[in-house]
């Protein structure tokens, strides 16, 4: 017999558009990549990268008051010009990079796991990439480093850190694990920055075995950047117009 209850055939109805959603839902979900420690942490370098940004534009502006403020000093003759001229050169040089530093701070050896088993989720987690550095740099900027070098570089606002096969490449130059990270700064600050638990060095170290050995030392020397500084689409503001 036909069965026209309402009832019936909203109970049935209900039924196969539950099965329906559910459906949906789960085809959804089986398309999302699974979330790792490490897709979360690129996420917040990329916030922090941003606000490094507005940092520096910050810095630039404070820059540019200041020489005004020199210029204005120069105009009411309030100080020696040859004096003021040379004390801005130092300081030009130290800010873009082009000069040796010394100081404390910390120095972090990082290299591939060296266990044969996998602990991550593939391979790749296994071995350091350009975002594990930046991540590192990042925190490493947070607690007031006052200048970075990787393996002998200087890390500048310009200088670029990517992978390249078994190589990162920094400032133009390939360079192979160890990778040695030297900050200048205060170093109980910086060594906790990378080493408290649940900082992106602690989560390499402890969650990944990916070798992570940061070190504070008394004196530290980070060497300037020598080469000259190359822009194909950057031009000074009134040349070309």
């Amino acid at each position: 017999m036909k069965n026209n209850n309402p009832r019936v055939i909203l109970t049935l109805f209900s039924i196969i558009i539950g099965i329906f959603i559910a459906t949906q839902i789960k085809m959804k979900l089986e398309t999302y990549a699974p979330v790792t420690l490490k897709s979360l942490q690129a996420t917040k370098a990329e916030i922090i990268s941003i606000n490094n940004e507005i940092s520096e534009l910050n810095k630039l502006i404070k820059m540019k008051e200041e020489e005004l403020e020199l210029l204005e000093n120069i105009a009411k003759g309030d100080d020696n010009i040859i004096d003021i001229l040379l004390e801005q050169i130092k300081y030009n040089k130290i800010h873009s990079g082009r000069t040796d530093l010394k100081g404390p701070g910390v120095v972090i050896t990082m290299y591939d796991n060296p266990e044969e088993t996998v602990v991550g989720f593939d391979i790749n987690d296994d071995v350091i990439h350009d975002v594990d550095i930046l991540n590192i740099i990042n925190d490493l900027r947070i607690a007031g480093a006052e200048a970075i070098s990787i393996n002998g570089e200087m890390v500048l606002a310009t200088s670029e850190i990517k992978c390249g096969g078994p190589t990162i490449r920094i400032n133009g130059r390939s360079s192979a694990t160890p990778f040695v990270i030297k900050a200048i700064g205060d170093p109980k600050l910086l060594y906790a920055a990378v080493n408290a638990p649940g900082t992106y060095g602690d989560i390499l170290k402890n969650v990944y075995q990916i070798g992570f050995e940061p070190e504070i030392q008394d004196s530290i020397t980070i060497p300037g950047f020598t080469r000259a500084f190359n822009f194909k689409y950057a031009k000074k503001l009134g040349e070309g117009d």
